[in-house]
């Protein structure tokens, strides 16, 4: 079997020009073969960046687009074809959104291997160590501080036992942080399993010392990116300052930065997306640095349904993979652009036992949305 050609999708909701929110854009890899299995992919990332990682021409040893290197190969060797990858666009990629296009590669690969396999991808993992992941609802905060007591109480009633929120305007004041954390938390009790995501706003060790301490009474499970990643001393000296949890790392990418930031940074919790570390394949290895350091995984996924997906297949097979985010997002490329999206219900997901990723996608709204 042969790959014969890799087509990129990019997906806006709002017109060129108008600012995305988290979850209204997004890019889709399709990766074609000659015996007729197509592989979907994606990458929570710049669409039209990843979108150059892969169609552009090779322009020397260590500058090729992905596309020109895969045109040919059997998607079946899917670490060879990593290596190949990772090493043949070594100036343009490496990190960042080199890893980010490879990684929605790679889960169209994973996704053509269980389809020709005729198995689920959990199986050619390893096999699952459970039939339904716990999984928790995000949401980005209204302005008003109280307005966010209707959001979680709706969460609540849905079923979720555990919610987080970040984005909007958390994490710009001080005043306000504090304000809308403990209106929620007035909200769902003291017991209510709790989360906050800063998306490192809070900037400096300095500053993220002083909101732990001004938060300490709400009982939080664990605090997400209160600082840049690239700050592995802050990260160090806030771990262990209250009984929340220190959480992050969903930007970075490959084993290779993860083992950097989990032995030096500390962290309670990583939170690396599949769609952006380098897919299923460097998830795997991502996975067992992780648990050779004690360091709890939750990955990071905010985005479509693939990105759902491919996360629960993962979760499914590793031994301590035990909570999913679970986006509350109301962008349609969140709710229609997977037609038969992995639901929640009663605090859990189910894990497929499905053939490939599942995903049966709505080629209309991809036509509305897509950039040409």
């Amino acid at each position: 079997m042969k790959i014969t050609d890799v087509k990129v999708i990019c997906l806006r909701v709002p017109s060129k020009g108008e600012r995305c929110t988290w979850g209204e854009d997004a890019v889709i890899v399709k990766v074609y073969t000659d015996k007729g299995l197509v592989g979907i992919g994606e990458s929570d990332s710049s669409p039209l960046v990843v979108k150059g990682v892969i169609e552009a021409p090779g322009s020397n040893l260590y500058c090729y687009g992905l596309k020109e290197i895969l045109i040919g190969e059997n998607p079946l060797e899917i670490q060879k074809l990593y290596n190949k990858m990772y090493w043949s666009s070594n100036y343009l990629g490496r990190r960042g959104a080199g890893i980010h296009a490879i990684s929605a590669i790679d889960i169209a690969l994973w996704d053509i291997a269980s389809q020709y396999y005729n198995v689920p991808i959990y199986m050619l993992l390893g096999g699952k160590y459970r039939d339904k992941i716990k999984a928790y609802g995000t949401f980005i905060p209204a302005d008003e501080p109280n307005k966010n007591k209707d959001i979680a109480a709706r969460l609540k009633a849905q079923g979720f036992r555990s919610i987080k929120f970040g984005g909007g305007i958390l994490g710009d004041d001080p005043i306000t942080d504090c304000k809308i954390v403990t209106a929620v938390r007035e909200e769902l009790g003291d017991d209510f399993e709790l989360q906050i995501d800063l998306a490192t706003k809070w900037r400096t060790y300095g500053h993220a010392t002083g909101m732990f301490e001004r938060l300490k009474h709400l009982n939080l499970n664990w605090i997400e990116e209160p600082i840049m990643a690239d700050d592995l001393r802050g990260y160090a000296k806030l771990s262990g300052q209250t009984s929340a949890k220190v959480a992050g790392g969903e930007s970075l990418t490959t084993r290779y930065e993860f083992k950097t930031f989990i032995e030096n940074a500390q962290p309670d919790i990583v939170q690396p997306d599949i769609t952006r570390c380098g897919g299923i394949s460097e998830m795997k290895k991502i996975y067992d640095i992780a648990q050779l350091n004690g360091t709890k995984m939750i990955p990071h996924g905010f985005s479509t349904g693939i990105l759902l997906a491919a996360t629960v297949q993962f979760l499914a097979v590793t031994e301590q993979g035990d909570l999913i985010e679970y986006s509350q997002s109301n962008s349609p490329l969140f709710t229609d652009l997977v037609k038969n999206r992995i639901q929640f219900k009663n605090g859990y997901v189910t894990v497929p036992d499905c053939v490939g990723l599942g995903v049966e996608l709505d080629e209309d709204l991809i036509k509305k949305f897509e950039v040409k």
